[in-house]
C-alpha cells in the first residue's frame, strides 16, 4: 500500500518525508521534482520567504543511480532559513523560547486550540508544524507519485478559477490548461481575468488584508474503476476529499459540478452512457467528474477546492494573549497576502498522490514490469468488454 509520512517545522533544519510502496525500477527525474517546488513557491501574491528558500529536493535513500529500489524513499528538503533560527529552534541544545515567544493567538489559525490541546504556553510550538511551510513535502511527494504514473500516460494540471471575486465560468480542454497556466503569474489561463485577480491581490494588500479562491484540479487518461463501492474507506472520492481537506488553508472541495447537483434535475446531472465501435463505451458529459459510486469512470477526473483568505493580516484582527486571557492583537508572522496559486500547485500533486495510492492497489506489481504486465492484462480484459483507452 503506498501511504507517506511528514516531519519537521517551518523553521527547523529541513522537513522530511518517508514515501512507502513505490514498486521497484521507477526512474525518477529530479529535474521535475525540482519544478514542482519552484512552482508552489512562486505566483503573484507571495511573501519575504520565499526570496529565501529554494526548495529542492534531496533524496536520501530508497533510490540508486536514478531508480527506485523497492524500500521507503526517504526526501529532505532542506530549510534555508533555519540558519536565522538555530538558536530558537535547535532540537537538543539549549533555546532562546523567549524572543520569539507567541502569545497572542491568531484567528484562523492552529495557535489557540493548538496550545489548548497539547499545553502549551507558546504557540511557536503549534504554529512551526501547523504552517503551510509543510506543503512542500506534500508536493516532493506527489512529484515522485507523478513519475509513477507517467509511465501509463496518467496526467495532471491545475489551474486557478477564482480569486477573491475574480471569477473565471468558462470550461478548457485539459490539453489548453497544460499549455499555458505556467505562463501566468496567478495560474490562470485566461487573459483578462489574470488581470482583474493581480488588480485584487494589490488592491487587499495595500489594506494590509488577504484573499482566498478556488483552484480546478484535472487528471486525464485514468481507467475506470479505481476505488470501490464496497466499503466507505475504500472510496476514492472520499479519499480526495480528506487529502485534499488535510491541505492548510482548504474548507471546501467539490467533485465535477459539485454542489450545483443540489439546485438541478436528474437528467442535468447524470451522464449518459453510449457505445460504438470507434470509441467503446464513453460518457456524453462529465457532470460528475469523472468519478461514480466510489470509482473513477475513465473520464477526466474533474475537482475544485475552496481556499480560504490566509489568517496572518498584517492589520491584525482581535484575539486573546493565551497565558494571561487579556485581549490583544493577534501576532504577525512573516506571511503571503494571496498563495492560491502556489496552493493549486499543492492540490495537483496532493491528488496525484491518491491516484497514484489506488492505481497500484487496483494494479498490483512489485517492480516496474510487473506493473505493465498486470496493466495491459487489465487493459485488454476492459477492451473485450467494450471499454477503450
Amino acid at each position: 500500500m503506498l501511504r507517506y509520512l511528514t516531519s519537521g517545522e517551518s523553521h527547523g533544519q529541513s522537513l522530511i518525508s518517508i514515501l512507502d510502496g513505490v514498486p521497484s525500477n521507477i526512474e525518477l527525474n529530479i529535474d521535475e521534482i525540482n519544478r514542482e517546488l519552484e512552482k508552489r513557491q512562486g505566483g503573484y501574491g507571495r511573501g519575504g520567504r520565499m526570496k529565501i528558500e529554494k526548495d529542492k529536493i534531496n533524496i536520501l535513500g530508497g533510490v540508486r543511480g536514478k531508480k527506485t529500489l523497492g524500500g521507503p524513499i526517504s526526501i529532505e528538503v532542506k530549510n534555508n532559513d533555519y540558519e536565522n533560527w538555530i538558536k530558537f529552534m535547535n532540537p537538543m541544545d539549549d533555546v532562546d523560547f523567549e524572543s520569539r515567544k507567541v502569545s497572542n493567538v491568531r484567528p484562523g489559525h492552529a495557535d489557540l486550540t493548538g496550545c489548548l490541546k497539547y499545553d502549551f504556553d507558546d504557540a511557536r510550538n503549534v504554529l512551526e508544524r501547523s504552517s503551510a511551510r509543510e506543503t512542500a513535502s506534500k508536493v516532493s511527494v506527489g512529484a515522485i507519485c507523478k513519475q509513477i504514473l507517467k509511465n501509463f500516460d496518467i496526467d495532471f494540471t491545475s489551474h486557478v478559477v477564482q480569486i477573491g471575486s475574480a471569477k473565471d465560468n468558462n470550461i478548457y480542454d485539459f490539453d489548453y490548461i497544460k499549455n499555458n497556466v505556467d505562463n501566468s503569474e496567478v495560474r490562470c489561463v485566461n487573459n483578462n481575468i489574470e488581470l482583474k485577480m493581480i488588480d485584487e491581490i494589490t488592491k487587499v494588500k495595500s489594506e494590509g488584508d488577504t484573499l482566498g479562491g478556488v483552484i480546478e484540479i484535472r487528471v486525464k487518461n485514468l481507467i475506470p474503476g479505481l476505488g470501490s463501492y464496497t466499503q466507505f474507506d475504500k472510496k476514492i472520492d472520499g479519499e480526495l476529499a480528506m487529502h485534499l481537506m488535510s491541505i492548510q488553508a482548504i474548507k471546501g472541495v467539490e467533485i465535477g459540478i459539485g454542489f450545483d447537483v443540489a439546485n438541478s434535475s436528474g437528467s442535468n446531472v447524470m451522464d449518459e452512457i453510449y457505445y460504438n465501435k470507434e470509441e467503446g463505451i464513453k460518457r456524453k458529459t462529465n457532470r460528475l467528474g469523472g468519478i461514480e459510486g466510489g470509482m473513477t469512470t475513465g473520464e477526466e477526473v474533474v475537482i475544485r477546492c475552496a481556499m480560504k483568505p490566509i489568517p496572518t493580516l498584517y492589520k491584525p484582527l482581535d484575539s486573546i494573549d493565551i497565558n494571561s486571557l487579556e485581549s490583544y492583537k493577534a501576532s504577525t508572522e512573516r506571511s503571503d497576502n494571496c498563495a492560491v496559486p502556489a496552493c493549486s500547485v499543492v492540490c495537483e500533486n496532493v491528488v496525484a498522490f491518491v491516484i497514484c495510492k489506488y492505481f497500484l492497489d487496483k494494479i498490483g506489481g512489485d517492480n516496474l514490469e510487473d506493473l505493465k504486465s498486470n496493466y495491459n492484462s487489465y487493459i485488454k480484459r476492459l477492451g473485450d468488454r467494450g471499454w477503450k483507452r
